[in-house]
């Protein structure tokens, strides 16, 4: 039984400054946009990094969901933490004995996709999201995808940084939140150098923090393994993201720069 973290999603009022944002400090190329997501009044754009994805909704219609939470969170924010698993049956099952509702049970492609939106008032932070691939390759790291398209392969650029090492959980009652999430995943917690109550997924680490920027509990950042930290800082200036050495702030998520 594995989980793996595979995307991230944050929701923000205007996609096209984002996504300029992103690809000019990241460096990646577009891969998909799914239509799909009309049907919430949304829009979005998906860009892989390495085999993983950033991910950004932003609001066509009001009210919708994401845009309450644009201003319940004063501004772009981080909206799910998305995971692949071998085992969604089983998950639901898991999830179901604990009480944690189940916000959107999606069967995509056929059969060949499904997934769980967990309720973030019975998980915390953030949306928390189990997606099982059931095709050929779909244990592969570097496999399918359903939510990036086909050909999301074809765009990977990874000059600048070539994965997502963390995801980044603010909240009043880190230790709290870090215990539930460690439930409903099915595994223990650690503690990073730093002390930060974590959990160790297969391919990245979700960190969990004290909220200190006022903007209460949620997805606050996430870690980006770097191969050309020069260029991502370079960018970040052009695009006025740059926190400092070591961070930029990219659709409301703070990005740290590892490596």
């Amino acid at each position: 039984m594995w989980i793996r973290l595979r995307q991230i999603a944050v929701v923000t009022s205007d996609l096209l400054k984002t996504a300029l944002d992103v690809q000019t400090v990241l460096g990646v190329e577009a891969c998909h946009i799914d239509p799909g997501v009309g049907a919430f009044g949304l829009k979005n754009t998906l860009w892989p990094i390495g085999n993983q994805f950033l991910e950004c909704v932003t609001p066509t219609t009001s009210p919708t969901a994401g845009g309450r939470y644009i201003e319940r969170r004063g501004g772009d924010t981080g909206y799910m933490v998305i995971n692949q698993v071998d085992d969604v049956s089983s998950r639901i099952a898991h999830v179901g004995e604990l009480g944690v509702r189940i916000a959107n049970h999606m069967e995509y492609d056929k059969g060949g996709f499904e997934g769980i939106q967990l309720h973030p008032a019975d998980t915390g932070g953030s949306f928390f999201e189990m997606d099982q691939m059931k095709v050929d390759g779909a244990e592969n790291i570097d496999g399918p995808w359903w939510p990036a398209g086909s050909q999301w392969p074809d765009f990977s650029r990874t000059e600048r940084v070539r994965a997502i090492s963390a995801a980044e959980l603010q909240a009043v009652d880190p230790d709290r939140l870090a215990a539930r999430w460690a439930q409903i995943a099915q595994l223990e917690l650690e503690n990073d150098p730093a002390g930060n109550p974590t959990i160790q997924f297969e391919n990245a680490s979700i960190r969990f923090v004290e909220a200190t920027d006022g903007r209460g509990d949620g997805l606050g950042g996430i870690d980006v393994d770097c191969v050309d930290r020069d260029a991502v800082l370079a960018g970040a200036e052009q695009r006025n993201c740059v926190v400092n050495d070591e961070q930029v702030l990219l659709g409301g998520l703070r990005v740290y720069l590892r490596g």
